[in-house]
């Protein structure tokens, strides 16, 4: 655990506001920021994300339907589409990469902490709460 996975952690659960992650992410340089994503992406795909999560987290993150990261989660499977949207480059799109790959995390770690450690588990990040 260090700081950054805390502080993603704590925006995907609700403990800090979509804001300051942007306000940090920004501060990141371009090669700290794809690696961000990646990390998101990762996760994501380990809380298993499905692609019935991408209406919600398109919502969630505030995008229209047009934008590039909203329109490739509607697309095809959506870990492949996880993938294509960390690696967006603009930044920009980045930046609403940022904020749908938090908001996919988000449902999808929910999900994952109802069904599968309702009655506890090991978790770091699931005991942000506690901290």
């Amino acid at each position: 655990m260090n700081e950054r996975d805390t502080l993603l952690n704590e925006l995907a659960q609700g403990f800090r506001p979509m804001s300051e992650g942007i306000e940090w992410f920004d501060g990141l340089g371009q090669d700290e920021q794809s690696g961000v994503l990646l990390f998101l992406r990762h996760h994501c795909v380990q809380a298993r994300a499905a692609t019935e999560d991408a209406q919600e987290a398109i919502r969630r993150a505030g995008l229209r339907l047009t934008h590039t990261p909203a329109v490739l989660i509607s697309r095809g499977r959506i870990d492949d589409q996880l993938g294509k949207i960390a690696g967006l480059a603009p930044l920009d799109e980045r930046r609403k990469a940022f904020r749908l790959l938090t908001a996919v995390l988000a449902i999808a770690d929910a999900r994952r902490r109802e069904r599968f450690c309702s009655d506890g588990c090991s978790h770091w990040w699931h005991k942000l709460a506690d901290a």
